[in-house]
């Protein structure tokens, strides 16, 4: 998703998420910028990633919305193919998260 005009990084993170996913309400962190101009092949994009960590005995369930087809979790050992450079990403991101809960 993008940043709406005059919106903070933050509430961009967390309307796409409730917009996309159904969730709401997360502890949202900004996790690092990725920049990088051959990254996305239909032009320069930036993307700023926030990550949340959910207590181990949450009962989340996510629901498709907007445009997004469908909503799934994956396990970090078993994630499917992905787009551009969102492997690189989350490889990138999850020790940052990692640092704040070990058990990931």
């Amino acid at each position: 998703g993008f940043v709406d005009e005059n919106e903070s990084l933050e509430n961009a993170a967390a309307r796409e998420l409730a917009e996309e996913t159904g969730l709401a309400n997360l502890q949202l962190q900004q996790l690092h910028a990725f920049g990088d101009p051959g990254r996305d092949p239909r032009g320069h994009t930036i993307t700023i990633v926030f990550g949340a960590t959910l207590p181990e005995s949450a009962t989340i369930r996510a629901k498709a919305g907007d445009d997004a087809r469908n909503v799934r979790w994956f396990s970090l050992d078993n994630l499917p193919e992905l787009a551009f450079d969102h492997a690189k990403i989350i490889r990138f991101c999850l020790p940052l998260l990692t640092k704040t809960r070990p058990n990931i």
